[in-house]
């Protein structure tokens, strides 16, 4: 944002941004969680923010409404705004299903990939306790991930690598009874890829022992056991659920003043990403909304960092042309240019798809590792982690990922 022009005011529950594509490797220790936060005050000294809750918007009298979220403070406050944003993401998408907030694991934020890496190995530890039962051992190990996109394929990937190069080497007792399955109420995983790279992922992670249970729907999730309509119970030890978004509280909030799209519940925008007002279906002036919490109008579009991205480097060109007093309809609106998918798949391949630039624009393998490392190592913001991230990759090839529980 243009700070000459505008006095720029930020409310987050935290007061950190995350590189969202290296989440998984930071889920099961390939790199250390500082790798992939931006604080925001340190890379944005000239805005004014507040590590807080935007609990309800006031579209008509321009005020925002919020709650700190801090330790011992929960005081409410509102803002007033002359422009507003709203960019508050999505929750994961439970669709329903009765025990999955309470009993799966989710890869939303750093605290997320905490845990997944607390529960990995309390589940090693635990299997391996005297008491425990071949049979209860085999549930334990059972690593269970819902969701066959990017998200569910990559963290699938991160943490085979994890079992089979560290876990092994450290629980050579237990490793023989490690399973590890893939669910996804899909015909294939990865279905947004070229078929060739869909097939390849497929492959690999078969000849891993991964397996691939695809048109598979989840009916019930339990403490223990996932109750799956085509299979019946399946023991667990983690289930990590990767499918879906929905909107979250502030966005829920808004559905008596906004326009929501009716599959994602996400807030509905015109070409120039201006939130349409739900009574006269119009553009609010002023009002935008970017990110998983917005779709296009008639413009389907997928909820990935690259969408989201491109949105806020349109918006930020909007917003400066509209502080020089150019009319807004002087501006082209938001236009898409997708540069492909990118997917680890584990042993250091990946699959590359680039068939939406050029038709033969498409790697698999290690050569794609290789493209899909450099890639997410050059969109990292700060010279600081532009450092960490290969030390820290070095630090795992050398002496392997901590396994620490803290």
């Amino acid at each position: 944002m243009d700070t000459k022009h505008y006095e720029v005011i930020v409310v987050s529950p935290r007061n950190y941004f995350v590189f969202t594509p290296l989440l998984a490797s930071s889920s099961v220790g390939t790199l250390e969680f500082r790798c992939i936060l931006e604080p925001i005050r340190k890379y944005s000294p000239k805005i004014q923010f507040y590590q807080a809750y935007a609990d309800t918007i006031d579209l008509k009298q321009k005020i925002v409404y919020c709650t700190s979220n801090l330790e011992r403070s929960k005081n409410k406050f509102s803002l007033n705004y002359d422009t507003l944003v709203i960019a508050a993401g999505a929750n994961s998408n439970t669709f329903g299903i009765k025990g999955v907030g309470e009993n799966a694991l989710f890869l939303k934020d750093v605290s997320d990939a905490r845990r997944i890496r607390q529960r990995v190995i309390e589940c090693f530890e635990h299997a391996g306790q005297p008491n425990i039962t071949e049979q209860e051992a085999f549930g334990l190990l059972h690593f269970a991930v819902v969701g066959g996109g990017p998200t569910g394929i990559e963290f699938s990937a991160e943490l085979h690598d994890f079992i089979t190069e560290d876990m092994a080497r450290l629980y050579p007792d237990l490793i023989n009874l490690v399973t590890m399955s893939v669910y996804d109420i899909a015909p294939q995983i990865l279905g947004s890829f070229d078929q060739s790279l869909r097939e390849f992922a497929t492959k690999k992670f078969t000849r891993k022992g991964i397996k691939i249970r695809t048109g598979r729907k989840v009916k019930e999730v339990n403490e223990r056991k996932l109750i799956i309509e085509e299979d019946g119970e399946v023991p667990y030890g983690m289930l990590v659920w990767a499918t879906g978004l929905t909107d979250n509280p502030l966005t829920r909030s808004m559905g008596n003043q906004v326009v929501k799209d009716k599959s994602a519940k996400r807030l509905l925008t015109d070409g120039f990403l201006r939130v349409l007002d739900k009574e006269s279906f119009q553009p609010i002036d002023n009002v935008y909304a970017l990110g998983d919490c917005a779709s296009i109008q008639d413009y389907d579009l997928p909820a990935t960092a690259q969408v989201a991205n491109q949105k806020a480097v349109y918006l930020r060109k909007v917003l400066t042309q509209i502080a020089k007093d150019n009319p807004i309809m002087d501006i082209k609106p938001f236009k898409f240019l997708n540069l492909g998918s990118m997917a680890y798949i584990g042993k250091k391949e990946a699959v590359v798809d680039m068939t939406p630039v050029s038709n033969k624009a498409k790697e698999s393998g290690r050569l794609a590792w290789i493209f899909w490392r450099s890639a997410y190592f050059t969109m990292t913001v700060s010279l600081r982690n532009k450092m960490l991230i290969p030390m820290y990759w070095i630090l795992t090839w050398l002496f392997g990922r901590d396994i620490s529980r803290f």
